[in-house]
């Protein structure tokens, strides 16, 4: 309780402090409160017969509430398929509705809070969404039992109709409806066997959302169209760690529907009628920035930092080197004669979301209210509470659809939220305030995916495989200043690195990670550390590969079987044999492989490259994939070819670049991405599996880069040592 009151007041008065905790407790201590339990203070708790997963109308439709907000990546297609399966609905009348924020009921089991992120959104609800679908299931075949007089066991459920063979009878959901929902729930319902599936895996299962999406309906923060609603832009300092040290709203003021002008903590914000005043507003804006606690290095200048540091040449403050992956004696994997001994280098990534950041917010009071794609809810809803001085759980969310996030839009510090409801506060009484950021907006304002140097060590035994790894990595953490504390480990910094099967094949590792403080805000990106040990891990093998003169995919082979990695040689050997691997590649094409495991899934990837002008282009991709039961093959499709194109995009061009600590790109004329004529063509194939579903959202982003730099190796040219392949 302490702990939250903490985090809740961090940075507020001792009088806001004290309110936090007043109206948190009501008065009394909460002995005994998990944070789910504090967290849904003063949410709603009245849910339907059938739980607080799906509702089922008199027109037989059912409903399912999603927890996971659907910014893209069609995860509302699987969790209502995985409802509408157990449940027996008729998939043509399901449909799905956001669920609200209430971390007790809506919390990511495998992340603690209510929020979508790190591939989990299936992964976590499979269980769950099964076991609500076959409750409801049972109480409709009890309900219709009791009414025709017949065994339960008799009563069959296909298709949105519940039936019994031996009488001939047979209902509709809706038919049901009241005496369906007299019965209790079960605490244990029976779940179907996987072999008599009819929905999951099927070509069946496609978006509920595209119809909207293509027609306009669907609702974005963008279209949020209140009664007296104002709109706010914030002026943010052009170096990190900047403040405001003056400013005059004189010029802002005298341009046309400019409401009013105000400090927040963030920078100055101006608040109009509408996006184009509250623009011309900010532009006339004169801001003076105190500089003194600012980040003024360059990206090149972090870089040799990260490299001296790697090499011993500096040793960073207040951080130390942490071992993520140690066995044998660390001596020798520093002596003897390196096989390869090599180092990369990665830059600072935008997420570059088609729709940039906006929000929603009405504050009367400390009742406030929150309209917009909400990655996180649970964070929104305890930064929203610092800010307005309440419960966590009585910040209303409305979560929407979002056009995109790459993680952008889960911020510990909810940021961009945050700005709103100090927006909304200030013009208090109810009134709605939209915050609109721009697209310099999104690109300057930081939280980039983080500069990352590698240095890689490895001596090989007498048949070419490695014998002796050494492994540094220098990168900012993404985790410090965590709610949940700054971690000695920093898994995001090293996942995909630490536990590859290459490091469980290899006798004798010595494998660290550094953290050093730079002043610029990163944070997860779509697929957050294997953006690059994924790159690391597969162009080093490659690369030891062909100095034994060994085939990179009979290489892989070999390493997998000693490490014991099974999925990662099915899915080798699937993409492999669709690739026709063993076969010459087209005419002027060479093919490149990687194999990485990223969320609980395996990806391999063929792909096939040539050069254009000195520049690689990437004609055609072949992905296979494990990722145990596979609810969507179209959407599991789709979501590598999005990945794949995502993460080409960023080998070929993606770099965020400081000059004296301010950001050099603006928009996509300096943020270069992939064009449609530069996109491959992917085919995927899904490796059969009984395990339940794992991630598919980020895993088909980090493998593309290494499969084109090794097939950069394969023509005989120099290995890849720093991305973008296309440099500026």
């Amino acid at each position: 309780m302490k702990k939250l009151l903490k985090d809740l007041s961090q940075g507020a008065t001792r009088r806001e402090a004290l309110a936090v905790g007043a109206t948190l407790a009501g008065g009394a201590l909460l002995v005994g409160c998990s944070p789910a339990d504090i967290m849904s203070i003063g949410a709603k708790k009245d849910f339907g017969a059938f739980g607080p997963f799906l509702r089922i109308s008199p027109d037989g439709w059912v409903t399912v509430l999603s927890k996971h907000i659907e910014f893209g990546q069609g995860n509302h297609a699987g969790l209502a398929a995985i409802v509408a399966e157990e449940l027996g609905a008729d998939w043509a009348k399901v449909r799905v509705e956001q669920a609200p924020g209430n971390a007790k009921v809506y919390a990511n089991t495998l992340m603690g809070v209510q929020g979508t992120g790190g591939s989990t959104a299936i992964a976590n609800s499979w269980q769950q969404l099964r076991t609500a679908g076959a409750s409801a299931r049972a109480m409709l075949v009890q309900a219709a039992a009791a009414r025709w007089n017949v065994p339960a066991g008799e009563v069959t459920v296909q298709d949105g109709v519940v039936r019994h063979a031996g009488s001939n009878r047979q209902a509709g959901f809706g038919e049901l409806l009241e005496d369906a929902a007299k019965v209790t729930p079960p605490q244990s319902p029976t779940l179907k066997d996987p072999k008599t599936f009819t929905l999951i895996g099927t070509d069946r299962v496609r978006r509920k959302d595209s119809v909207a999406k293509s027609t306009g309906q669907a609702r974005f923060t963008q279209d949020v169209r209140l009664p007296n609603m104002l709109v706010a832009m914030v002026a943010h300092p052009p170096r990190f760690g900047a403040k405001v040290k003056s400013f005059d709203a004189a010029p802002a003021r005298q341009i046309a529907g400019v409401v009013d002008v105000f400090q927040i903590p963030s920078g100055v914000a101006v608040v109009a009628e509408n996006t184009w005043a509250a623009r011309q507003g900010r532009d006339a804006l004169k801001v003076v920035w105190d500089e003194s606690k600012a980040e003024k290095r360059g990206s090149a200048e972090i870089t040799a930092l990260y490299r001296d540091i790697a090499t011993g040449k500096t040793t960073p403050d207040k951080t130390e080197w942490v071992a993520f992956d140690s066995k044998g004696d660390a001596a020798q994997a520093a002596g003897g004669t390196a096989a390869l001994e090599t180092a990369y280098d990665f830059p600072y990534l935008a997420h570059a979301s088609m729709e940039p950041l906006d929000c929603v917010a009405i504050v009367d009071g400390n009742r406030c209210k929150l309209i917009h794609g909400s990655q996180i809810p649970t964070m929104d809803q305890m930064n929203a509470a610092k800010v307005v001085i309440n419960a966590p759980g009585a910040i209303e969310v409305e979560t929407l659809f979002a056009g995109g996030s790459f993680g952008r839009r889960a911020t510990f510090q909810s940021d961009y939220v945050v700005e709103c409801v100090h927006i909304a506060k200030k013009v208090g009484k109810g009134r709605p305030v939209k915050l609109v950021w721009t697209r310099e907006d999104d690109m300057q304002a930081g939280y980039y995916r983080p500069i990352v140097h590698h240095a890689v060590r490895v001596t090989t035994d007498a048949d070419g495989f490695p014998a002796t790894w050494r492994h540094r990595i220098v990168t900012q953490s993404i985790m410090k200043g965590s709610p949940m504390g700054t971690p000695k480990l920093d898994d995001t910094a090293v996942e995909g690195a630490k536990g590859s099967p290459y490091l469980k094949a290899t006798p004798v590792v010595d494998a660290q990670v550094i953290t050093p403080d730079i002043g610029v805000p990163v944070l997860w990106w779509r697929s957050v550390g294997a953006t690059h040990t994924a790159f690391v891990m597969e162009h080093t093998i490659d690369q030891l590969a062909r100095k034994a003169g060994k085939d990179p995919v009979d290489y892989r082979r070999a390493l997998y079987v000693k490490a014991g990695a099974n999925r990662h040689l099915a899915a080798l050997n699937l993409a492999a044999e669709k690739a026709g691997w063993t076969t010459p590649a087209p005419a002027g094409w060479t093919r490149g492989v990687a194999v990485h495991e990223s969320f609980g899934s395996v990806v391999a990837q063929i792909a096939e490259v040539q050069l254009v002008d000195g520049q690689p282009k990437v004609g055609r991709v072949v992905t296979a994939i494990d990722c145990g039961i596979a609810i969507s093959p179209n959407q599991v499709a789709a979501q590598m070819e999005g990945g794949t194109c995502y993460g080409l995009s960023a080998a070929l061009y993606g770099a965020i670049t400081l000059t004296d600590g301010k950001v050099d790109q603006q928009n996509f004329d300096t943020y270069r991405v992939l064009r449609n004529s530069e996109a491959p063509r992917v085919e995927t194939y899904i490796v059969s599996s009984p395990n339940p579903p794992s991630g598919v959202g980020e895993p088909g982003t980090p493998v593309i880069a290494p499969a084109v730099a090794n097939a950069l190796l394969a023509m005989g040219g120099q290995p890849t040592t720093s991305l973008p392949f296309v440099k500026a």
